[in-house]
């Protein structure tokens, strides 16, 4: 923590009369997740769990992260329009990962009938941690980008709020005139609402496709509730719902239960568990239709692991991007070191680096939700067991990343108040639309700060492990 904390942090009184009131000012002003006890129904809810301090970030790493994004957006909007790039990134996973394939194999079969789809909507949240260097510098680092079902960007709008009075009731009311504005839920609607209407029709409507379990309903209502405000009507839906209710026209237009349906925004559909065979043919009526998808399959696919480590490779940005150079260099500053697994010397290689020396690296499969990844002795063990097989292409290897712990109180319900040393995750949400070949929006959209006790090596706030944070800029 920021040594303007340490005070704080030892005055215990202080610590319980400040948790109290902050876990009421979280009540109050909204941040809040269903029961695990009774996660289908709003009768009982509690707090998500946050930090009772907002989280030293250094100001130049911050500035950096949104400086970079709409490149980012640039970059993935790029990715999803490149079917070479796309075959031949991900001809070796296809073979061994039977998501990415069945995902792959509905891409190819959207394009061999013909796009329907004109507006494109991509809303994504590039993750970062800051890297200690030997020096003592920290460094901005990408954990990875998340191009589908992106959470978090309504219940973070609302947690800058939270600290501010926290830190008020401690008596930092300088610090706390210095917490940022940060408003996602607005800037993700924004999103929605503009490609809602260049889809054309005043009567349709935003699809949220959701999961059966929906813990997390308040963070997709904040969301919801701006575009309420600007008088578009959002459903709620789950694949099994478009399996019975769902049809395209003859011009492909998507209706449910006899509603014409301009966007669909995804909040579920990146984990294998969720698809039976009802669900991919659901997943398939959607990506067949005209309606704008958020994302659509290619967006999806330009998420993966293996993408983003291609990525990675010298000359493949200026492929993908050619005639800017600037943009560019701002996105290869933030890589952290990946390598490929694929069959040959290289992956030989670095599988036999990483099994004689594990903890220099993260084991990360072509999976998106967090608590996937692989460390330490669980990373040898699956590396052992793999690494002569063609298995082991549907993961790749990335360099660890080693951020400065800091101390915090992480303010979970039903748990006792006590310190922990803690890391924190940057993530910076991005919104661009593009009719046909035109980029018509390109933005950052606000930020989300995650902090998790370092004993906790993977998994957000969803998989149980990190916490809501706001960052104190230093």
């Amino acid at each position: 923590m920021a040594e303007g904390w340490q005070d704080v942090l030892q005055d215990q009184a202080a610590v319980r009369e400040a948790a109290a009131v902050a876990v009421d000012a979280a009540l109050l002003a909204g941040v809040l997740m269903r029961t695990g006890e009774q996660p289908h129904a709003s009768d009982v809810v509690n707090y998500a769990p946050f930090t009772l301090l907002p989280s030293a970030v250094p100001r130049a790493l911050f500035e950096q992260a949104y400086a970079v994004q709409q490149d980012f957006n640039l970059l993935v909007d790029a990715i999803s329009q490149n079917k070479e790039f796309l075959e031949q990134t991900l001809a070796s996973t296809i073979k061994v990962d039977d998501f990415t394939a069945r995902l792959f194999r509905i891409y190819m079969q959207v394009l061999e009938e013909g796009l329907a789809q004109t507006v494109f909507l991509g809303i994504n949240r590039s993750d970062y941690m800051f890297d200690c260097g030997l020096d003592g510098k920290a460094a901005l680092r990408q954990i990875e980008i998340n191009t589908i079902a992106a959470s978090f960007g309504g219940l973070t709008s609302r947690t800058a709020d939270v600290h501010r009075l926290v830190l008020k009731v401690l008596g930092k009311t300088e610090e706390a005139s210095h917490l940022l504005p940060n408003n996602p839920a607005k800037g993700l609607a924004l999103g929605i609402a503009k490609a809602w209407q260049l889809y054309g029709s005043q009567r349709a409507v935003v699809m949220f496709l959701v999961e059966e379990v929906q813990r997390n309903i308040f963070d997709q209502r904040c969301v919801e509730n701006e575009l309420w405000n600007r008088n578009i009507r959002v459903v709620r839906k789950r694949f099994r719902d478009v399996f019975e209710q769902g049809s395209l026209d003859a011009s492909r237009r998507l209706y449910m239960d006899g509603q014409e349906v301009a966007v669909v925004y995804y909040r579920e559909g990146y984990v294998p568990q969720v698809y039976d065979q009802q669900n991919w043919e659901a997943r398939l009526l959607l990506e067949r239709s005209r309606a704008v998808k958020c994302p659509d399959i290619a967006t999806q696919l330009a998420g993966t692991k293996k993408v983003q480590q291609e990525l990675s490779r010298p000359g493949m940005l200026e492929k993908l991007l050619p005639g800017h150079p600037e943009a560019i260099a701002r996105i290869r500053a933030t890589f952290a070191g990946l390598y490929s697994l694929d069959e040959g010397e290289e992956g030989d290689r670095i599988a036999a680096a990483a099994i004689a020396d594990p903890d220099r690296f993260v084991l990360k499969p072509q999976r998106e939700g967090g608590g996937n990844n692989l460390y330490g002795e669980e990373l040898r063990e699956v590396l052992e067991k793999i690494k002569d097989s063609p298995e082991r292409t549907s993961y790749i290897l990335m360099d660890k990343i080693r951020p400065q712990p800091a101390l915090n109180y992480l303010l979970r319900a039903h748990s006792p108040l006590k310190v922990s040393q803690c890391i924190s995750e940057l993530g910076i949400f991005g919104v661009y639309v593009r009719q046909g070949q035109e980029l018509v929006l390109n933005e950052a959209a606000g930020h989300l700060l995650r902090t998790k006790a370092i004993e906790h090596a993977d998994g957000g706030v969803a998989a149980g492990v990190a916490v809501l944070d706001t960052p104190y800029l230093v």
